[in-house]
């Protein structure tokens, strides 16, 4: 058998074994039902997706990116056949939607206000109850995800259908964009497969419907209006139109703003701002002159009932001081993080320095919830840098402490010390083996042809920029 058909069989097997590991996970039920059991299956997706995103990358290019958005396409399709399994959320998004349809603020009730009775219905209130998380306090989520839950209100279907389906196509979307990003960038495009065929995105975006790929969507869109065409300039146009994408991002959750240190060094950055504050403002502005102050929602109880200010949010570096100093010792690695970014970022390759952002965050706040790596996966695809998605993974053993009667902290404390310690192993064995070959193989491996041609553009472009450019022009361009 010929290589190429060799690898392409293999990388099939190991994607089945990832379609079929969850399949059986979402057939088991929710986790306080599946238990170990999921654990079990959880543990055979991800194995089987490291599997198969190694092995496709033997296949050649054009037809790897094909199969690769084709089967996070049908991944997403598995996915909707079934009721979200691992989430509540999507009754708050749902609720949201119904909420202005009838045109209310979202801000302005709790769910439970009587003020809302006539919404309810046995869906949301079974038996006089609700299903709703935090129904005491009014909605916490931005505004540009409340126009997303009122959009997905009005499409046909029923119950949590509708806002799966919405999901799984932002997921496929995204795929699609990070293709043609890759290539722009000058990246292997088969470096997709970390986004298309990730467990957590299937299980996260098709299945429990969180608006968290809408953010990625929104990251990932904004980077590629951004990059442009090779050799070609950023106008002003494109950079608020970028900017105002990445604003978009944030709107649907504040995690999207850790993108903005790696983009603090670029030529437009002061029109990325402009566009990024100007679609924020625009979006916030009718629930501030209907509520007010109010308009962040439940935002400042989310804050302490996380526990940010205190030292059981901060596992890992509890570990190294005393517990009183963590919070503050958090606050110094991130900001430390964010200027060593801005500082060393390249302009045209934000992808890389971004997911270095979200990945040092993610490993100090330990986040419990899975779904908060979407961000953190979309930025790894698009930079070609698998090792984070450890730190996406290490989320879920955390998450299921309840089902599985595991310490919350210890867990979080276990699962992502043992990320840190893989990314930094792998970050020094790329390191070596990038030292220990002749003067420029690495940067021609990593590469391939496709993305030396790319590079050799860019740089074409540049340089021709910087000969019609002032000397001001070319001094930015320099930084």
């Amino acid at each position: 058998m010929p290589n190429s058909r060799r690898w392409t069989v293999t990388a099939a097997v190991a994607f089945a074994a990832l379609a079929g590991a969850l399949v059986v996970g979402w057939w088991l039920g929710p986790q306080d039902l599946a238990r170990w059991r999921l654990v079990a299956a959880y543990l055979v997706q991800w194995s089987a997706f490291g599997l198969a995103v190694l092995v496709v990358r033997r296949v050649p290019a054009e037809r790897a990116v094909r199969w690769i958005v084709a089967g996070g396409a049908l991944l997403q399709l598995l996915a909707v056949l079934w009721p979200p399994r691992t989430t509540d959320d999507f009754f708050r998004y749902a609720w949201d939607g119904r909420v202005q349809a009838h045109g209310i603020d979202p801000y302005r009730y709790a769910p439970v206000d009587p003020a809302l009775a006539g919404l309810r219905d046995s869906w949301l209130f079974p038996g006089g109850h609700t299903v709703l998380n935090h129904p005491h306090a009014p909605t916490i989520y931005p505004p540009v995800a409340q126009v997303y839950f009122l959009l997905v209100h009005f499409a046909p279907g029923d119950r949590a259908h509708p806002l799966q389906v919405a999901a799984g196509l932002l997921a496929v979307g995204t795929s699609l964009l990070l293709v043609v990003a890759l290539r722009r960038f000058g990246t292997d495009p088969r470096a997709v497969a970390l986004w298309a065929w990730c467990p957590s995105v299937a299980l996260e975006a098709g299945n429990d419907a969180h608006v968290d790929v809408l953010g990625a969507f929104f990251v990932v869109a904004g980077l590629l209006v951004l990059a442009g065409r090779p050799g070609a300039a950023t106008t002003a146009r494109r950079a608020l139109a970028a900017g105002a994408l990445l604003g978009a991002a944030v709107g649907v959750k504040f995690l999207p703003g850790l993108v903005a240190p790696a983009l603090a060094r670029h030529r437009r950055r002061w029109l990325l701002a402009a566009g990024a504050g100007g679609l924020l403002a625009l979006t916030y502005l009718p629930h501030l002159l209907a509520v007010g102050p109010r308009v962040f929602g439940f935002l400042p109880g989310y804050l302490g009932e996380e526990r940010f200010n205190g030292a059981s949010r901060y596992p890992l570096l509890g570990l190294l001081v005393p517990s009183a100093w963590t919070p503050m010792l958090a606050a110094v690695v991130i900001a430390g993080t964010a200027a060593l970014v801005w500082w060393r970022s390249d302009p045209d390759q934000p992808a890389r320095s971004a997911a270095l952002m979200a990945g040092v965050t993610f490993c100090v706040l330990a986040p419990e919830y899975p779904w908060y790596a979407l961000l953190l996966i979309a930025l790894a695809a698009l930079a070609d840098r698998a090792r984070w998605l450890v730190v996406a993974a290490a989320g879920w053993p955390a998450y299921l402490v309840g089902a599985l009667h595991l310490p919350t902290n210890e867990t979080r404390a276990v699962s992502y010390g043992i990320a840190v310690l893989l990314v930094l192993v792998i970050a020094v064995l790329q390191t070596a083996s990038r030292g220990s070959g002749p003067p420029g193989s690495a940067l021609r491996a990593s590469q391939g042809g496709f993305g030396r041609t790319q590079v050799g553009i860019r740089r074409l472009g540049r340089l021709r920029q910087g000969g019609r450019s002032s000397t001001g022009q070319r001094a930015g361009a320099a930084r």
